[in-house]
């Protein structure tokens, strides 16, 4: 089964910007169709922070303003204050589902604070806005960790994914959507992986 036209161009969208690839993030903003950018488009953008950082989300701001932009937020998109830990708690057990525990004390072995922004920041704020379904989000966060080489996240997101409603063959189609973007050798891990993981 493939992905919906949308779906790849998000996922393509996503994985350049993580991968500074601005050729690419320039080419899929003319190329939208009528009634994109939207705010699945936008929503995409501002996930890309929690794998490649601000700096990155900065630039690809800057060059999707270049090329037209992503289109004004509609009020309902702006939250305002950090929404309560306890949105963010939700997915987060949705998709580590039984090693959530685990999961979250290793973070808190880390240190605290990293745990805390983890919690309130990565999911409550970001991966469990409105706007985007988790599902759809866990594959642009499958998506941008294999092309950052990120092996042992990518497994927990692949599981995460079908948790979340993914079906194991959009896994596979997501990685097919963003192939010529990554590195080979990358790639070919990643397969690896999300066919370990990938299944329910």
């Amino acid at each position: 089964m493939s992905l919906a036209p949308k779906d790849r161009r998000l996922l393509r969208l996503s994985t350049a910007i993580v991968l500074g690839q601005w050729a690419e993030v320039r080419a899929l903003r003319r190329a939208a169709p009528p009634g994109e950018p939207d705010r699945a488009w936008r929503e995409c953008a501002l996930q890309t922070h929690l794998f490649a950082g601000f700096p990155r989300l900065v630039q690809a701001f800057g060059v999707l303003e270049e090329e037209g932009g992503l289109g004004r937020p509609e009020p309902e998109e702006l939250e305002g204050p950090a929404p309560a830990p306890e949105r963010g708690d939700r997915l987060f057990g949705r998709i580590y589902g039984e090693d959530a525990a685990r999961v979250s004390g290793m973070l808190a072995g880390h240190h605290g604070d990293f745990a805390a922004w983890i919690r309130e920041h990565a999911y409550a704020r970001v991966l469990a806005r409105p706007g985007l379904g988790a599902d759809r989000r866990e594959l642009l966060a499958c998506a941008a960790l294999a092309a950052l080489g990120q092996e042992r996240q990518l497994a927990s997101h692949a599981r995460g994914a079908v948790r979340c409603g993914a079906r194991p063959e959009e896994l596979t189609a997501a990685l097919d959507a963003v192939a010529e973007l990554v590195e080979p050798a990358r790639l070919e891990e990643a397969r690896r992986i999300v066919g370990r993981f990938g299944g329910r």
